[in-house]
C-alpha cells in the first residue's frame, strides 16, 4: 500500500509540474493577449473590479455579419481540408505499410516534401506558375488568374496537398503497429478485403487517423498564411492579424481571438468525443507487420502512378520556388520557363554572412525544440493514456491549444511576456527572455516557443502509440523486477518509437518552418531563424524574392535529407514508418 500511494504522489505531482509548466509558457502569454476581449478598457486589462469586465467587445464581434461569414468560411475550409486529405493520406499510407509496387522506396520519401516548404516561400513559386501572367497561362494562351478566382478551393487545395503527409505519417504509423494475424484469420473466414479494411483495419488504425485529422482540422481553421497568399481576406485569422495594427486602441482583435479559441477547443473536444474513442491494444506488433504482399502487376502500376500524380501535384510550390531561384531577375514573365538562368542567387543565399547565420540559427533552435518536446511528449503521453489521475484531460486540453491559437497572437503574447514581471524590467529574471532594447536574448523564448507551438504533434503521435500498446506488457517487466521508469525506457519506448520519431519529425520540421514565432520575436539580424531572413529578402527590390527563393530551396534541401536519413534509419531499424 505505501508504494501505490507513493507511485500516485509522484503521479500527480508530475501531472501539477507539467500544467504549471503549460500554464505559464502558453496560457499566461495567450491570456496577456485575450484578456482585453473581456477588458471594458483593453489597454489596461482586466482588473479585480466588476466594472472593468465586459462583453460588450464579444457581443458586438458576433452581431457583425462580416465577422460570422469569416467563421463559417474558416469551418468550411477545415472541414474541407481534413475530409480531401484524409482521401489523399489513407490509400498512400495503406498502399506503403501493407504492398510493394515500383518505385516505393523513392515515393515513401517524396510523400513528405510538401513540410519542407513554408507557405508564404511557396507562395512566390504558385504565383510564378499560376499568376495572371504565369507559366500556367503561357502554356495554354489563357488569362485565367487563380489567384483571383476560385479562391476558395484554392486555399483548401493547397493545404490539403501541404498537410495531408501529418495524416500520412499517423496511419503509416498505425498500419505499422497493426498484428497481421487479424487479417489473416478474417481472411480464413472468408471476409473480403473490402470488408477487412473496414471492420477491422480502419477501427484499430482509428487513433492514428484522429491524431492527424485533429491537427489538420485545428491548423487549417486558425491558418493564416494560406489565405493571406491567396488573398482570401473573409476566413478570421486574417481578420486577426489585421486586426493586430490597432491592438493598442480597439478591442476587436482581442474579441476576434477569444471568438477563435472557443470555436476550435469547442471542436476539438466535439471531434474527440464523437471520433477519438479509445483505440485497441495489441500484443503483436512491428515486428510482424514487416511483412508486405506484393500486388499484382496492373495494380502495381496504378497504385505507382497515384504516388506519383500526389507527388507531382504537391511539388508543383517547390517547382515554382526553384526555377525561380535560377531565374534572371525579371526573366520569368509571361512564359513557360524562365529566359535566363543564374546561379548567382543561390551564392548570395548562402555565401551572405547573416543568411548562413539564420540557417544555423534555425537548426538550433528546432533541434532544441525537438528534443524538448520529445521527453515531454513520452510524459504527457503516459499520464494521458496509461493513467486514471483526475486532471489529465485538462492537460490533454492544454497540449492541443497551441494549435487553436493563431501563432501572431502567441508570439505577441511572448513578447508581452518578457514586458512584465519576472522578466520585465526591474524583475529578478531581467535579461533572460528578452525581445526588444539595445541587447536582446530572443533564444530562450524562441526554443520554448518552438517546442510549445510544436508540443501537440509529438503528444498526439506518443499517445496513439500507446493505445495500441498493451499496459501488461509494462506490467509484466514490473512483476520481473524492473522499475516504472526502467519498464516505460525498455519495453514502452522502443514499442512506440516510430510514432516518436513521426513526431518528433513534424516538430522539427515545422520548427525549421516557424514563421509568426521568428517574424515577431527575433528583432535582430544575428538571432534571425530562416524563415525571418527569407522575409526579409522577400521585401528586398530587385532580386530580393529570387535570392529568398534560393535560400527557400537551401532550406528544402537541408530538411530533404534530414527526412530521407530518417526513413532510411526507420526502414533498417523498425520497419515501420518509412520501410524503404
Amino acid at each position: 500500500m505505501p508504494r501505490v500511494i507513493a507511485r500516485t504522489l509522484s503521479r500527480y505531482a508530475l501531472l501539477i509540474a507539467l500544467i504549471a509548466g503549460l500554464a505559464f509558457f502558453l496560457l499566461y502569454p495567450i491570456g496577456l493577449t485575450v484578456a482585453g476581449g473581456f477588458a471594458a478598457d483593453p489597454a489596461r486589462g482586466l482588473t479585480l473590479r466588476p466594472e472593468s469586465w465586459t462583453l460588450v467587445h464579444i457581443r458586438l464581434a458576433l452581431s457583425d455579419p462580416v465577422i460570422r461569414d469569416a467563421l463559417r468560411n474558416s469551418f468550411l475550409i477545415a472541414t474541407a481540408t481534413t475530409c480531401t486529405a484524409i482521401v489523399i493520406a489513407l490509400p498512400l499510407a495503406t498502399l506503403s505499410a501493407c504492398y510493394r509496387f515500383p518505385g516505393k522506396k523513392i515515393f515513401n520519401a517524396l510523400i513528405l516534401v510538401p513540410l519542407i516548404l513554408p507557405p508564404f516561400v511557396g507562395a512566390i513559386g504558385v504565383r510564378a506558375l499560376l499568376g495572371r501572367e504565369g507559366a500556367l497561362n503561357a502554356l495554354f494562351g489563357t488569362e485565367f488568374d487563380i489567384l483571383g478566382q476560385g479562391k476558395f478551393l484554392g486555399v483548401v487545395a493547397v493545404q490539403s496537398l501541404s498537410l495531408y503527409p501529418i495524416i500520412f505519417l499517423n496511419a503509416a504509423a498505425s498500419l505499422a503497429n497493426l498484428d497481421p494475424a487479424l487479417n489473416e484469420s478474417a481472411e480464413n473466414l472468408g471476409a473480403g478485403p473490402v470488408r477487412r479494411f473496414f471492420k477491422i483495419t480502419l477501427p484499430l488504425i482509428r487513433p492514428g487517423l484522429f491524431a492527424g485529422g485533429t491537427i489538420i482540422f485545428i491548423w487549417s481553421f486558425t491558418e493564416l498564411g494560406t489565405p493571406l497568399m491567396f488573398d482570401f481576406y473573409r476566413v478570421t485569422p486574417v481578420q486577426i492579424f489585421y486586426g493586430l495594427k490597432e491592438i493598442e486602441s480597439s478591442a476587436e482583435p482581442y474579441a476576434l481571438t477569444v471568438i477563435l479559441l472557443t470555436c476550435a477547443i469547442t471542436f476539438y473536444i466535439l471531434g474527440r468525443t464523437v471520433f477519438g474513442r479509445k483505440g485497441h491494444a495489441m500484443y503483436s506488433k512491428a515486428a510482424r507487420a514487416a511483412d508486405e504482399r506484393p500486388l499484382p502487376p496492373i495494380v502495381a502500376a496504378l497504385a505507382s502512378g497515384l504516388f506519383a500524380l500526389v507527388c507531382s501535384l504537391a511539388l508543383l510550390p517547390h517547382v515554382g520556388v526553384i526555377f525561380t531561384s535560377l531565374s534572371g531577375v525579371g526573366a520569368w514573365y509571361d512564359s513557360v520557363l524562365p529566359t535566363s538562368y543564374t546561379l548567382h542567387h543561390f551564392a548570395e543565399a548562402l555565401g551572405a554572412p547573416e543568411a548562413f547565420g539564420a540557417i544555423r540559427n534555425s537548426l538550433f533552435l528546432s533541434l532544441s525544440a525537438m528534443m524538448l518536446d520529445i521527453v515531454l511528449g513520452i510524459l504527457i503521453a503516459y499520464i494521458v493514456v496509461r493513467t486514471k489521475l483526475v486532471g489529465r484531460h485538462l492537460l490533454d486540453t492544454l497540449c492541443m491549444l497551441p494549435l487553436a491559437v493563431p501563432g501572431l497572437v502567441l508570439a505577441f503574447g511572448f513578447v508581452a511576456m518578457t514586458l512584465r514581471w519576472p522578466f520585465g524590467k526591474g524583475g529578478p529574471l531581467e535579461g533572460v527572455f528578452a525581445v526588444l532594447g539595445a541587447d536582446p536574448n530572443p533564444f530562450p523564448l524562441l526554443v520554448f516557443a518552438y517546442a510549445v507551438r510544436r508540443l501537440p504533434y509529438i503528444v498526439r503521435a506518443a499517445s496513439a502509440g500507446l493505445e495500441q500498446t498493451s499496459g501488461e506488457l509494462e506490467e509484466a517487466a514490473i512483476n520481473l523486477g524492473a522499475s516504472r521508469i526502467m519498464a516505460v525506457r525498455r519495453v514502452i519506448v522502443p514499442l512506440i518509437a516510430a510514432n516518436l520519431i513521426a513526431g518528433g519529425l513534424l516538430v522539427f520540421s515545422f520548427s525549421m518552418l516557424e514563421v509568426s514565432d521568428s517574424m515577431i520575436l527575433a528583432q535582430k539580424t544575428s538571432h534571425f531563424p530562416i524563415t525571418k531572413m527569407i522575409f526579409e529578402y522577400m521585401n528586398r527590390l530587385g532580386d530580393g524574392p529570387y535570392i529568398a527563393s534560393a535560400m527557400g530551396v537551401w532550406g528544402m534541401v537541408l530538411l530533404t535529407v534530414t527526412l530521407f536519413g530518417a526513413s532510411l534509419m526507420l526502414g533498417k531499424k523498425l520497419g515501420s514508418i518509412f520501410r524503404v
